[in-house]
């Protein structure tokens, strides 16, 4: 999830909201449904080998070996060597970080490549490593700037009329999806259900009513920006997995107010992180740094849980041909990798597990970072208006020959953010098609000028639309840009962040069976996909699912806190 969030949860419905329920049980037991007995079962078990092999060497400390250094990772190796446990870090890039990770455009300017955002003021730890860090951050206003299908700037009432009418569409589908889940057909879009809504609120009687609908349902289609996909794949029935919690803090992160901004409607924020996650990785990463191995370009192939062999040991293979033993094992690589690396597990993945990974949908959010010399739409055109913040051009019909689907397309404009910050560049969000279309055009093209002229010319019709924009004017002429490519990223398991789709039957089982892992042969999952509900998709989420496995296995071994133990399913 990247862009935007929202939060509408009243404090009546706490009680009823699903990823409440989760997010009161996930922080005290990891979500794993394990009745007291079991656990202590397993503890039992490990802790007798533990006991065996300290008989053996007192020396001997206990082998983490954690795959993947992205958030997720760097969490859990922090919190097992502050447990007493050895670590190695297994990760497939020459850098940490994973999707966290930072470049440069050509003005000079650092850049995230993959959060831009942090979820939520309150009671998230991110926000407290932005303070710690002095990492700066950003918020925008809560006006809304819309470009209809002709491209023409629609007035601020109009455009937040119809933005109003998205979000309350939104909100009801969170509490329609939370209240008859069970009785949803899973077959059932969000789009059938903006379908169904949009006429009983905008009814015949009122002028220009077919217009209003047609702006709206182009409107909603700004949803799949927030997923990586089109709402036309979002699952009605799970669409309460995408829903918020006070405070800001949401796995329906990344999104927008009534407005599209980066205001909540109770009042909280979710901030755009101006100043670049750099700092915050880097704060994550320092005690793994100093306390753990950390083996870079090492690529896991296969992994050989506790009863294949004599020796109740894990043991990974790399592409190297190299084996390497632990005493556990934690998988924190994308959902998307899992997706399409299945056969490397030995035994297989029991069959619960495997139907999880492959029903949980993976989107394939990407960015287009284009810099001026000048933040020109800041300046007031000729009707007055600026544009400052979000901004939107639906479903386009003047740019038949670069987007003939018409896709949506929108921005977050960076040039007035805190001026020790701000930098004139948009941001622009691309899903979907459109981000398969981009991204696969990028690659087939040779050299870096041949690929930026791609880029400027297909999003010239829309920034060349920006108030004050003046055709061959030094200002109004890009000065660079940069895109990304998760979708043709293998170790980001070609793709960006879990997302539900239409279809899922059981999607909140499957987030928990992945959020299990297979503790009995030693393989523990993390990452987003695993995370709270309240929090799937966001950094946070990596961020409490590999700080929720270590302190199970900690537990495991006698060394964490004793939590009490609940049946969340």
């Amino acid at each position: 999830m990247d862009a935007y969030s929202m939060s509408v949860t009243s404090a009546a419905r706490k009680t009823q909201s699903r990823i409440y329920q989760d997010l009161r049980t996930s922080r005290l037991n990891s979500g794993v449904k394990l009745s007291l007995d079991k656990l202590l079962a397993r503890n039992l078990s490990i802790m007798d080998r533990v006991l065996k092999y300290e008989s053996l060497d007192p020396n001997r400390k206990s082998h983490v070996g954690v795959v993947g250094a992205g958030l997720a990772g760097l969490r859990c190796a922090d919190l097992l060597l502050g447990n007493g446990f050895r670590v190695t870090v297994l990760e497939a890039r020459n850098r940490l970080g994973g999707r966290l990770h930072q470049e440069r455009l050509p003005n000079g300017h650092l850049i995230d490549i993959g959060p831009n955002w942090i979820h939520g003021t309150k009671d998230n730890p991110i926000m407290d490593l932005t303070t710690e860090t002095s990492t700066t951050v950003g918020r925008w206003d809560t006006k809304s700037y819309v470009f209809d299908e002709a491209g023409e700037l629609l007035s601020m009432s109009d455009g937040t009329s119809y933005s109003t009418i998205v979000w309350d569409i939104i909100e009801h589908a969170f509490e329609y999806s939370n209240k008859y889940c069970s009785e949803i057909d899973p077959a059932k879009t969000l789009k059938d259900f903006f379908q169904e809504q949009v006429p009983a609120r905008i009814p015949e009687t009122e002028d220009d009513y077919e217009k209003k609908r047609h702006t709206v349902l182009q409107l909603s289609e700004l949803w799949g920006a927030f997923v990586g996909s089109p709402i036309e794949k979002q699952s009605l029935k799970f669409f309460w997995l995408e829903e918020c919690i006070d405070g800001g803090m949401c796995a329906f992160a990344y999104r927008g107010n009534v407005s599209l901004t980066s205001h909540t409607r109770c009042g909280a924020e979710n901030l755009f992180c101006a100043g670049t996650y750099h700092k915050i990785l880097e704060r994550i990463a320092q005690p793994v740094i100093d306390g753990a191995d950390i083996k870079y370009q090492t690529r896991v192939s296969e992994i050989h849980g506790k009863s294949i062999g004599a020796s109740d040991i894990v043991r990974v293979k790399t592409t190297h041909g190299q084996i390497l033993e632990f005493d556990e094992v934690v998988l924190t690589t994308p959902l998307g990798w899992l997706k399409k690396n299945q056969q490397a597990f030995s035994p297989p993945l029991p069959e619960r597990l495997s139907q999880a990974i492959n029903n949980i949908g993976y989107g394939c959010l990407e960015k287009v970072y284009i810099s001026f010399t000048t933040a020109f739409w800041l300046n007031p055109g000729a009707d007055g208006r600026t544009v400052q913040g979000f901004c939107q051009w639906l479903a386009p019909s003047y740019a038949p020959d670069s987007n003939p689907e018409r896709w949506t397309n929108e921005i977050v404009e960076l040039g007035s953010l805190d001026p020790s910050v701000a930098h004139p560049t948009l941001l622009f969000y691309i899903y979907g098609d459109e981000s398969q279309y981009v991204t696969s055009t990028v690659r087939s093209l040779s050299g870096k000028g041949e690929r930026d002229k791609f880029l400027l010319s297909f999003f010239k019709p829309y920034y060349s639309r920006l108030p004050s924009y003046k055709e061959g004017h030094p200002d109004c002429q890009p000065a660079g840009c940069f895109s990304t490519d998760w979708l043709h990223d293998e170790l980001a398991g070609n793709g960006s962040y879990c997302n539900f789709q239409a279809g899922l039957q059981e999607g909140d089982k499957d987030i928990l069976a992945m959020r299990t892992g297979i503790p009995t042969e030693g393989i523990w999952l993390a990452g987003e996909h695993t995370a709270p509900f309240v929090a799937l998709g966001t950094v946070t989420g990596a961020y409490w699912s590999g700080e929720d496995v270590a302190r199970r296995i900690a537990q495991a071994y006698g060394r964490g806190k004793a939590e009490k133990v609940l049946d969340v399913i």
